[in-house]
């Protein structure tokens, strides 16, 4: 480990020494495989799960089969079986896998940037821009058409997020030898969202009958989801995951400052657009596609710090798999286990506030 980043990790205050002992490479390795195994036994208990329950063995088989090929000829039972796993709920189950894992990329590109531990993927106005576009959407009764309510939140997103940066911007910003100061983006983003709040509000005034649809989409779900859904949301999530490792160094050493970073080799303007951008497209496609999910981004890097510590080259993958999980498991209680089912952004808040409420208090503590 090169001296700097040594420095890096020991000013980390909420980092006690229990964990620095645990962020070696073998047990990292190990975390890598207990949390790829969970995720696994995860999507296999929830294709189980539902108004249609379905054996384990059976999904084995049907997975096993589709995959090499079956020459039997299958049973009727066995047909509603396929079609009830591979066109109701595994594009539903993958979708909402992938969203978490990007959401938690994303939260931990935030937070290493704007070196705020509240910070998340929505802290830029990224979510309010979504929502904004696809009340513009369903106001209009575009989701039918060509141009989709994901197309039209896709938009809001991305012209949020440059017209926060475009705010933010200043050649004379203190401290910062980019340009672009974590106040200033927090602050921008804070003035965005409110306005961008404001205009929804007036959307769902006008919107009459349609008030309703715009509500339910705002809380998200997974509901409906399709293998397109779940092969934009796995591209973004490839493309930004690789650009986040490759980065992670530079992240880390970000951290310690602009100057120290800048007298490191970091290119530090580059550093920080290139991944303001990865980490507000993340959230913009999984908002486009899932409407909003809060605490996923916010809570996940949390809950992994503890046990990699502040190195954002372990904090990554690791969030990304756990972020997969817990969403995944989330969305299998609203889906298969309520009596009814309720949108996913109304549990992940219900579940993540108390969740964070608490690891803000053992941080004070400690």
């Amino acid at each position: 480990m090169n001296p700097p980043e040594k420095e890096y990790l020991s000013n980390k205050p909420h980092i006690n020494s229990r964990v620095k002992r645990m962020i070696s490479d073998h047990t990292f390795l190990y975390m890598i495989a207990l949390f790829s195994l969970l995720l696994f036994a995860m999507i296999m208990v929830s294709l189980s799960m539902g108004y249609i329950a379905i054996p384990m063995e059976k999904i084995a088989d049907i997975l096993v089969n589709r995959l090499f090929g079956n020459m039997n000829t299958p049973t009727p039972t066995g047909e509603t079986f396929t079609a009830v796993i591979f066109d109701v709920r595994l594009p539903r189950i993958l979708t909402c896998a992938a969203v978490g894992a990007a959401l938690s990329i994303s939260g931990v590109l935030f937070q290493g940037i704007l070196l705020n531990p509240l910070a998340d993927p929505y802290t830029l106005g990224v979510s309010a821009g979504a929502a904004f576009g696809a009340c513009i959407a369903i106001l209009l009764n575009l989701g039918a058409t060509f141009v989709s309510i994901p197309a039209f939140a896709f938009t809001g997103a991305c012209a949020t997020l440059f017209f926060v940066i475009f705010l933010s911007y200043s050649s004379s910003s203190k401290g910062s030898v980019s340009g672009l100061s974590s106040n200033n983006l927090i602050l921008s983003g804070i003035i965005v969202a409110a306005i961008l709040s404001a205009g929804i509000s007036f959307l769902k005034f006008i919107a009459n009958e349609q008030v309703s649809v715009i509500i339910f989409w705002l809380m998200g779900s997974f509901a409906s989801k399709t293998w397109s859904n779940f092969m934009v949301i796995c591209i973004f999530l490839v493309m930004g995951f690789i650009i986040a490792i490759y980065f992670a160094r530079d992240l880390n050493l970000i951290s310690l400052g602009d100057k120290a970073a800048s007298s490191l080799g970091v290119d530090i303007k580059r550093v920080t657009l290139l991944l303001l951008v990865t980490g507000s497209m993340l959230a913009a496609i999984c908002v486009s596609v899932s409407g909003i999910i809060g605490f996923v981004g916010l809570l996940v890097p949390h809950m992994v710090r503890f046990i990699t510590g502040p190195d954002n080259r372990k904090l990554l993958p690791l969030s990304m798999i756990v972020g997969a999980f817990l969403l995944l498991f989330a969305d299998t209680i609203t889906r298969a286990v309520l009596p009814h089912e309720i949108p996913i952004g109304v549990l992940t808040a219900l579940i993540g506030g108390p969740v964070f409420c608490w690891i803000f208090k053992r941080s004070r503590l400690t």
